[in-house]
Formats: C-alpha cells, sequence, structure tokens
C-alpha cells in the first residue's frame, strides 16, 4: 500500500504524458520477524487523469523460503477539468503462504473494489503536496457495502534532499482473526535523496486491527529507493 508516487506526479503538467517509476528494498527487524520486503511502483499521467499502481512482495516469513505474499493495488482517476478533484477507481488483492515447521498452508487477500473521488492540496512550488480520498468499497467474502478513506502527503525540504511522504487508510473490514469491523493502516516514509535516483530512508508501518494483531502494532524498516 505505498501511494507516495500519486503526490509526487503532481509535479507534473496534467497536459504531458510521463511515466515514473521506482523499485523500493525494505528490511523488517522488530521482534524476531526479520524478513524483506520490495516494492514496484508506476505512476503515469495523461490528458484525462492518471493511471497508478503497485506491488509489495514479501520474503522469508516465518519458515517460508522465497516469496511468502504477493499483494497489489491498481488504480485510475479520472477527470475533464481543472478543478482539483478527481473520480478514483481502484482494485486491491492478493495471496499468500504460510509455514511453521513441517506444517503449512496458503491463503487470499480479499478482493476489494472502490469508487469515489479525490481532492488534492499543493503549495505554489508543489513541495508539499496533500490528497484526500473517500470511497465506497466493496470486499469480496466480506462487506459488500463498505467505505474507506485515505490520506497521502509528499513533504520536500532543503532543496528536495530530504522527502516525508506516505499514506493513512482508514476502513470498515470485518476481521475474524481480532473480532474487530474497523482497520487503520499507515507507512509514513523519510528519505535522504542522495540524487535523483538512490534514496535511503526508512518506512516505518503503522496499523490497528490489521492482519492478525488486535490493536495498534509498530514496525520499523531500513529501506533503499531507485527511482527510474
Amino acid at each position: 500500500m505505498k501511494k507516495f508516487l500519486i503526490l509526487a506526479a503532481v509535479l507534473i503538467s496534467a497536459t504531458t504524458m510521463k511515466a515514473q517509476t521506482d523499485v523500493q528494498a525494505l528490511y523488517h527487524f522488530k521482534n524476531g520477524e526479520e524478513h524483506l520486503t520490495t516494492t514496484v511502483e508506476m505512476f503515469k499521467t495523461d490528458k484525462h487523469g492518471s493511471n497508478y499502481f503497485f506491488v509489495d512482495m514479501d520474503y522469508g516469513v516465518g519458515d517460508v523460503h522465497g516469496v511468502s505474499s504477493g499483494y497489489w493495488e491498481i488504480s485510475r482517476g479520472l477527470k475533464f477539468w481543472k478543478a482539483p478533484f478527481e473520480i478514483h477507481v481502484e482494485y486491491d488483492g492478493g495471496l499468500g503462504q504460510w509455514k511453521s515447521g513441517n506444517v503449512g498452508g496458503a491463503y487470499t487477500i480479499n478482493d476489494a473494489w472502490l469508487l469515489g473521488g479525490k481532492y488534492t492540496w499543493n503549495t505554489a512550488d508543489f513541495s508539499k503536496i496533500f490528497t484526500l480520498q473517500a470511497m465506497y468499497k466493496t470486499i469480496r467474502s466480506n462487506y459488500h457495502a463498505s467505505f474507506q478513506l485515505t490520506g497521502v502527503w509528499t513533504l520536500n525540504f532543503f532543496n528536495n534532499k530530504f522527502t516525508a511522504s506516505g499514506f493513512i487508510d482508514f476502513w470498515r473490514e470485518y476481521n475474524n482473526a481480532t473480532n474487530t469491523k474497523f482497520t487503520m493502516v499507515s507507512q509514513p516514509q523519510f528519505w535522504y535523496n542522495y540524487d535523483k535516483h538512490l534514496s535511503v530512508g526508512t518506512e516505518i508501518d503503522l496499523s490497528t486491527n490489521f492482519g492478525n494483531n488486535k490493536g495498534f502494532y509498530f514496525d520499523p524498516t531500513l529501506a533503499a529507493k531507485w527511482t527510474f
């Protein structure tokens, strides 16, 4: 769920077609849960809006060797006007496997479809950008009439040498593992940009009632990013 490229691409004129892609490697090291996550992102604008997707893959969770889970989001922003409002359409889904000793299995992450609107605010020089999304959400085998609120931000400082970015999602979904109905996920990132391509820093995974974790969860990472 890496969404900061949505904001970075606001720097591109709405009439200019351009793609921006990056690859990230994030190492989780909390409480003996060491594992690696890789992320591939792409954002492209066109004269009627934008396309965005990311793919997350986790490696070595538990006793799994190799890829333990994969998750992706793909969205389309659509508008035929100059106002900072956009129609937002999105699909989310994924799958994974688990293993503990000689016992293991597989699972799916429920497909979700979202439809709503997005508002974008930015400073005159686009160094600080924020978007707010309000969406209807339907989740396979769970809620068919739910909602999701999403905020995304990018803050550039010191002549773009330092970037603070990230997102926060809040939605309604019944979680059998935690017996809860609402979930929050946020992933703030802090980057030192060595040049236009290489960045190093951290992503901090924050959540409430997400996955198998009831209540608040905190997971820091060490991260590197290459922007093409």
